[in-house]
């Protein structure tokens, strides 16, 4: 019988009173928040320590406007927008575009700022890139690289479960990019889940959606709220604990479970009856012993590797760097295994006229 009683130590956080987003406009309709300027000429970031004004900042150099793109087709919803398929009309060149509405909660525009400082920071072959943000109409979007095979969630679809040699290779993009992350920008990703990994023709894996994303650099309280996809959520999270890096290894290790043996690692099938109720599956993530890789189907390599990711306690738990250097990783890194050669055999997740 399934039960509806809540656990008693889940933590739901409760989004305080909105500010409006016309707090953050300036007269000529720049998005300001703190360090950040945005506007239709692109973004800019200004020093806390020394603010100066708009006009004596220096702009980025943009090669096209919104204006140039024109939108193909709709292919996904991320955290507090919608994505489409672009093309740069003069260039041809793809892009995915999310365009976020900024009438939204508080808490919601502050990971969405954090986005923002990240996509500009950012220089790691593994996570997504973002060419271009821009503030329009009440509207922030970002122009951002397309990844053509969709996601590792798009290639378990098709493909049901994925063998070891390709799983250490996505494996090791991951760990790179969560490497990058944790160690060089501070940042917890707090949602990694296969809709999250991205994956292009060349068998390129990146990370994507950042914004779900908290740095540790910003105040302590930020991390301790219920959020993420709650499926590939760290115990820790689940029952309202102060979380850290470990809580992405722990969802990596969720994932490459999951696309090892073909179903959610916590249900016994396929079928729908099988699945456990919202609070049945919060209470086995905390209360019961973690999943592990069946030592009869799996190398002692990848069960090891999988082990090493999904322990209860975030302190048993390897960090992204050490994990690089796991044996089931090393395994294959000289056996020039092909990814791309795998997703382009699939359908592509998005059809459309070229």
């Amino acid at each position: 019988m399934k039960t509806t009683k809540p656990l008693k130590e889940l933590k739901l956080s409760v989004p305080a009173q909105d500010t409006p987003i016309s707090s953050f406009l300036t007269a000529s309709g720049t998005f300001h928040d703190g360090d950040l300027l945005l506007n239709q000429k692109g973004l800019r970031l200004i020093s806390e320590e020394n603010e100066s004004p708009a006009s004596e900042t220096k702009e980025i150099d943009l090669q096209f406007s919104l204006e140039d793109l024109e939108t193909i087709k709709v292919i996904g919803k991320g955290s507090g927008g919608v994505v489409q398929l672009v093309r740069h009309k003069w260039v041809g060149t793809l892009f995915a575009l999310k365009v976020i509405q900024m009438t939204i909660q508080e808490d919601i525009r502050k990971q969405i700022v954090q986005e923002l400082k990240i996509n500009q920071a950012s220089q790691c072959s593994h996570v997504v890139v973002c060419y271009h943000s821009f503030y329009h109409n009440g509207a922030i979007s970002l122009v951002l690289e397309y990844m053509d095979r969709g996601s590792l969630a798009d290639v378990i679809r098709q493909l049901k479960t994925i063998l070891e040699p390709y799983l250490a290779v996505v494996c090791k993009q991951v760990l790179q990019g969560l490497v990058y992350l944790h160690n060089e920008r501070h940042v917890i990703h707090r949602d990694i889940k296969p809709s999250n990994l991205l994956v292009n023709h060349k068998g390129e894996v990146k990370i994507t959606d950042f914004g779900v994303s908290a740095m540790l650099a910003s105040s302590m309280g930020q991390r301790d709220t219920f959020v993420g996809t709650y499926n590939y959520m760290a115990p820790e999270r689940i029952s309202g604990s102060t979380y850290d890096y470990k809580s992405d290894i722990w969802s990596l290790g969720m994932v490459i479970l999951e696309c090892a043996i073909g179903r959610f690692p916590y249900i016994q099938s396929e079928d729908q009856q099988a699945w456990p109720s919202f609070y049945e599956l919060l209470e086995a993530i905390v209360s019961s012993p973690p999943p592990s890789a069946p030592a009869d189907q799996f190398s002692p390599e990848f069960c090891s590797f999988v082990s090493a990711c999904i322990q209860k306690d975030p302190r048993d738990r390897s960090s992204a760097l050490d994990l690089l250097s796991h044996p089931f990783i090393k395994k294959f890194e000289d056996k020039d295994i092909d990814f791309g050669i795998l997703v382009s055999s699939l359908e592509p997740p998005v059809n459309f006229p070229r």
